[in-house]
């Protein structure tokens, strides 16, 4: 009897043959979507269907990234996934991991090669970007007339500054007329000098925005002198127009803040340089009028009447110092008068001791002077050559002599010489005086 096995494993072993299996492990799988279902948990489940068959499919919350648009009944799609058995219910699935609607996939093949060609002409390059001027008052718009897309451009822009010129160029953004029309938008609102122009639509598939990718209408935005900013669907919409544009928004409201400026926030700001200047004014306006008050009072203190004071006070001032030197030296001479006196006096006290000391010596030397002895009756002997006689041994017979008396004097010779003894000769003076009866002389 052969083996009986479990349904459990059965669906095991079917299992294993499917993840097995290189085909189903990766594969593209295009058809119609019906039975949509949108789980709360996240998950997404639905069935592929085409003319012969269907394919029960889930897309879990983790992989709802690989999902770009709202997928609903009667949309034609590729899924990429993998076939794989739920083992519980014994039914085979199609896990997607990825799902874009058919077609998409050769326009993303053109999209990338037209983005790899303008870029490689140099179209991209931020060189050639224009600054989106920060005060603006006239904002050009290319979007439909109709639609979120435009509300909220009008709605922020107002908002942000009511005085804003809006000029909107009615475009068509969707379909075979929508690149002519954005373009012929662009060259409008250019001819009429507007400061930015935005052009954008709400989000949507590739295909609805697909007129943002044409090569003309990327050569129009690089062409415009006005500068652009693009912004086409939600932010993780990218256009060939955001690379070619001056600048992108995430979305049509975004670029309305990056296009307007904020007229509170520049009253505020205005208001703030106002008063930093008024500051600053009066700041150097204070330092000015402190330069002023000081170069006030250096030219004061340099002018010609200050000057006259200042050189009158220093004259003053030396006169004081100079009356005082006077007085200092007055005051030494006077002590110097007195010192002087006091000399004098001692001067004269000497003097006068000396003179009557020389008065003595005189009466003396008048005492003792030969002019009074020979007035007494003596007279003063000399030999031939004027020299004194004082002994008779010095003395011949025949010798001529002269005697000085008080009133002349007398040439005589000696005749004879007597010599007496010396106990009774008499003293010699000083002055040579011989007693005339002593010797005998013979006139001449």
């Amino acid at each position: 009897m052969r083996k009986a096995y479990s349904v459990s494993q059965v669906n095991a072993y079917i299992k294993h043959m499917f993840s097995e299996d290189y085909l189903l492990r990766s594969l593209l799988v295009r058809g119609e979507v019906s039975n949509c279902k949108y789980h709360s948990s996240g998950h997404i489940y639905f069935t592929l269907k085409d003319a012969s068959g269907t394919l029960a499919c889930v897309m879990f919350a983790g992989r709802r990234r690989g999902l770009s648009f709202l997928m609903k009944e009667g949309d034609q799609v590729i899924v990429s996934g993998t076939v794989d058995v739920y083992e519980r219910d014994g039914r085979y699935q199609l896990y997607a991991m990825q799902i874009i609607r058919d077609g998409v996939g050769a326009l993303n093949e053109r999209y990338e090669q037209l983005k790899r060609r303008l870029e490689e002409q140099g179209m991209f390059d931020e060189r050639y970007k224009q600054a989106i001027p920060a005060y603006i008052r006239t904002l050009g718009v290319v979007t439909a007339p109709t639609g979120a897309a435009v509300r909220d451009i009008i709605n922020i822009a107002h908002r942000r500054n009511p005085y804003v010129k809006i000029i909107l160029y009615p475009a068509i953004v969707q379909g075979d007329q929508a690149a002519d029309s954005i373009i012929t938008g662009i060259h409008a609102l250019e001819d009429l000098g507007v400061d930015t122009i935005i052009i954008g639509r709400g989000g949507g598939s590739i295909e609805d925005l697909w007129a943002f990718n044409e090569e003309k209408v990327a050569q129009a935005v690089f062409d415009c002198a006005v500068p652009i900013i693009s912004a086409v669907g939600h932010e993780t919409d990218t256009v060939i127009t955001d690379y070619v544009a001056d600048l992108r928004a995430p979305t049509p409201s975004a670029a309305a803040e990056l296009a307007v400026y904020d007229y509170e926030r520049f009253r505020d700001d205005l208001e703030a340089f106002y008063n930093s200047l008024n500051q600053s004014m009066q700041y150097r306006l204070d330092r000015c009028r402190e330069k002023t008050r000081t170069m006030q009072l250096q030219l004061q203190h340099l002018s010609p009447a200050a000057r006259i004071r200042q050189q009158r006070t220093e004259a003053a001032r030396y006169a004081d110092r100079l009356q005082a030197r006077m007085r200092m030296r007055l005051a030494d001479s006077r002590a110097r008068l007195r010192i002087g006196d006091s000399l004098t006096y001692s001067m004269n006290r000497r003097l006068s001791g000396t003179k009557h000391r020389m008065q003595v010596l005189a009466a003396r030397m008048e005492a003792l002077s030969p002019l009074a002895r020979l007035s007494g009756g003596y007279g003063f002997v000399t030999d031939s050559r004027g020299k004194g006689v004082f002994t008779v041994d010095t003395l011949r017979e025949g010798d001529l002599l002269r005697v000085r008396l008080r009133d002349g004097s007398v040439r005589t010779r000696v005749e004879e010489i007597e010599r007496t003894a010396p106990a009774q000769a008499h003293t010699q003076g000083e002055t040579g005086r011989t007693d005339p009866a002593e010797i005998h002389i013979q006139e001449e």
